[in-house]
Order: C-alpha cells, then structure tokens, then sequence
C-alpha cells in the first residue's frame, strides 16, 4: 500500500471520529436519589450503548424542581410524579413527554448482620422506634417526601417527642442508610430503593402506615439536545430497566 493511500485511509478515519465526536451530545440528568442506586447500573449500560455522554446530578426531588423551575440547565428529570406534573403544568417540562418509571415504598433498614426487630404490625412497628437505641432519616426541612412524612407519622403515633433524642439526620449528601452502614444509628428510615452496602432491608411500613412514592421521568422543555435525552427517556422505559428497578426495590410501573 502506497503511502498515498495510508495517508487517505488515516485521514478518513480522523473525519469519523470526528463526525462520531461531533454528533455525541452530554445529556444532564437531574434525578432524585431514589434512584442513585438503581442510575449507578444503567447509567453506565447506556454510555455503552450509544455514543452519548450522561452526567448526573443527584438531590431530593423537591430541591431539584425548584432547580428546574428557576431555570436552570437540564435535559432530563426523574423526579416524584408531583413533582413531573408541577413542571408539566409550569412549561418546564415538555408536554406528552414524562412517563410514570417506578414507585417506592417506605422501609427500615438495619446493619447488614444485625438482629431484625418485629415491624409486622403497627404496634411493633411503634414498638420498634420507641426500643430503638438511634434512628437515622433525612432532614424533613429539606423537603424530602420520605423524611416529610416520617415526621409527619411520628406526630400521628403521637411518640415525636419521645423520639426526639434518638434521631439522628442524615447531613447532605448522604442517606440515612449511609448512617446505619457507618454504625451511627441503629435503625434508617428510606424509602425500598435506598439500601447502601452494608445494610439490609428489616421491611416496609405495616399496612396503612406505609406510603408510596410514585417516580416519573420528563424531557426539560429547554434540553440542549431533545432527541439525544429522548434515547435516554426511552432507555429508562424499557423492560430492561425495569428488571433493574425491580431489583434495586423500586416497583416498575
């Protein structure tokens, strides 16, 4: 082969790459982290599967519709059903475009080992909490739908004062199992699909205690590049994902 030729050859190579380069788009994820664990698996199979870049940014939902709602940059949101709505309704997110991923229930988790108490019942469950020697959960304050209504329940079992002294808030950034793993609390409060390792799922909430938090996805209305976070959106809807979600204690839809 001539020089000539490789010099073509090599050049035509150069001008794919660069097609390939120019044609990847970054796709912005803002997502609850309900679903961390479940991004942290599927994240990665879809940069395998295609030529776009994902980089994702985690918080609680309400923090990142408000995110949303001000205006900032984003292409995709997985967020509380709620939340997906609000933003549909504001323009914010596209219309037609949110699909309803996964729900969660609320959970104890405990240390990975450690003795599993009786929350069969609601009195057990009562029971539980009041015997318990730390309780970690996220910081109501923050808007959290899991930690907003576990302070709310505390205050229908009539025992929040009696617990007070024993809770212990998971600071920003991290989960209240994150707390139970390290040792710092005996018992975390979360949601089914916010185990960390180190910890096991003790069970959810008894019979009408529990509550179930519903998660959507939906294009930003203003995505940098609609049809690459549409890939992304349709990724999330498959049965593929699902099986996924199933496993890391989301309920698919």
């Amino acid at each position: 082969m001539s020089n000539r030729v490789i010099r073509m050859a090599a050049a035509a190579v150069g001008l794919v790459t660069q097609i390939a380069i120019a044609s990847a788009a970054e796709i912005k994820l803002y997502s609850t982290v309900a679903f961390q664990s479940v991004l942290d698996e599927l994240g990665p199979q879809f940069q395998r599967a295609g030529e776009n870049k994902l980089t994702i940014t985690y918080g609680l939902a309400a923090q990142l519709a408000q995110r949303i709602a001000s205006g900032e940059a984003a292409d995709v949101a997985i967020l509380t059903r709620a939340g997906i709505d609000t933003l549909v309704k504001d323009g914010k997110i596209a219309p037609k475009s949110d699909a309803t991923l996964a729900s969660a229930s609320m959970a104890v988790a405990a240390k990975a080992g450690a003795p599993k108490p009786d929350i069969s019942t609601p009195e057990t469950f009562k029971r539980t909490l009041l015997e318990a020697k730390s309780i970690a959960s996220g910081d109501p304050a923050a808007g959290g739908a899991s930690s907003v209504y576990f302070a709310n329940l505390l205050e229908r079992l009539s025992i929040s004062e009696q617990l007070k002294a024993k809770m212990k808030i998971a600071p920003a950034g991290k989960l209240p199992a994150d707390l139970v793993a390290a040792g710092d609390a005996e018992l975390g409060i979360m949601q089914t699909s916010e185990l960390v390792p180190g910890t096991e799922l003790v069970g959810v909430f008894p019979g009408d205690l529990n509550n179930v938090t519903t998660f959507a996805i939906g294009l930003i209305a203003n995505a940098s590049d609609k049809n690459a976070a549409g890939t992304l959106i349709k990724f999330l809807e498959s049965r593929e994902a699902a099986a996924v979600y199933k496993a890391k204690g989301l309920y698919p839809n």
